[in-house]
């Protein structure tokens, strides 16, 4: 099968305008991105998505393969879609733009899930101890049933511990996704959903429409670049590698 990463790289995000184009350690965060995802050798093809006349400039600029969207879009999935038909592939990952420190072990258990036929979408979960993460509103949860499937994604710390003495493990969503290119198409074409909307995930669109998602548990995967926070914490991570 062909495997093709696709970066949606969006300029003016909400929480954190610009923040693909802001500098870590000398380069924007866009540029870290793709050049890992493409160090991991794991896909036929990897390119970026974007509404940005700066971002487009920046990947041509150091050689790598971007194209520009034409239409808005909600979701980095939307956007994802709207270049999809042109793309000969099998299964498309998205690769959030804010994640500098791609890994390749994950990626690769992302790609293996779908040497079964019936894995439609795939992604990834690591586990969580941490109170602060647990009930952080910015660090996505997830509960899987025993054939690692999602049951639901949330902003609350799920499940709800109505009883201390039961042990569970909460997951903190990684936001990759893969997806075979036709069920792309599909999810896209379906209206937003009431659950997606009230937790501003799309994810959950899939789920109120009867999709299944398999999730693969890796290990944390550093620093997504959410906040201004982020970035400094970033900065440091690069700065203790050069001592």
């Amino acid at each position: 099968m062909k495997y093709t990463a696709v970066i949606p790289a969006r300029y003016a995000a909400s929480r954190f305008p610009g923040k693909l184009m802001k500098l870590l350690n000398g380069k924007p965060v866009i540029v870290h991105t793709y050049e890992q995802t493409v160090a991991t050798g794991l896909f036929d093809d990897v390119l970026v998505v974007t509404d940005s006349d700066l971002i487009f400039s920046e990947i041509t600029g150091i050689g790598g393969k971007v194209v520009r969207s034409v239409r808005e879009h909600e979701s980095g999935t939307d956007r994802i879609a709207e270049i999809a038909p042109a793309l000969d592939t099998d299964v498309i990952i998205n690769v959030q733009g804010d994640e500098p420190f791609v890994l390749k072990q994950p990626l690769q258990q992302l790609c293996r899930l779908f040497d079964e036929e019936q894995t439609q979408v795939a992604s990834l979960m690591h586990a969580i101890t941490d109170a602060r993460q647990i009930t952080d509103p910015n660090a996505v949860k997830v509960v899987v049933n025993r054939h690692m499937e999602a049951l639901y994604f949330s902003r609350s710390a799920i499940p709800y511990l109505r009883d201390p003495k039961v042990e569970v493990c909460y997951y903190k969503h990684i936001g990759v996704y893969a997806y075979r290119k036709d069920i792309l198409l599909k999810i896209t074409q379906l209206p937003p959903t009431l659950l997606e909307q009230a937790e501003k995930l799309e994810q959950l669109r899939m789920l109120e429409n009867g999709i299944r998602i398999k999730m693969a548990l890796t290990e944390p995967w550093s620093i997504s670049i959410d906040t201004p926070e982020d970035l400094e914490r970033a900065e440091k991570i690069f700065s203790k590698k050069s001592v």
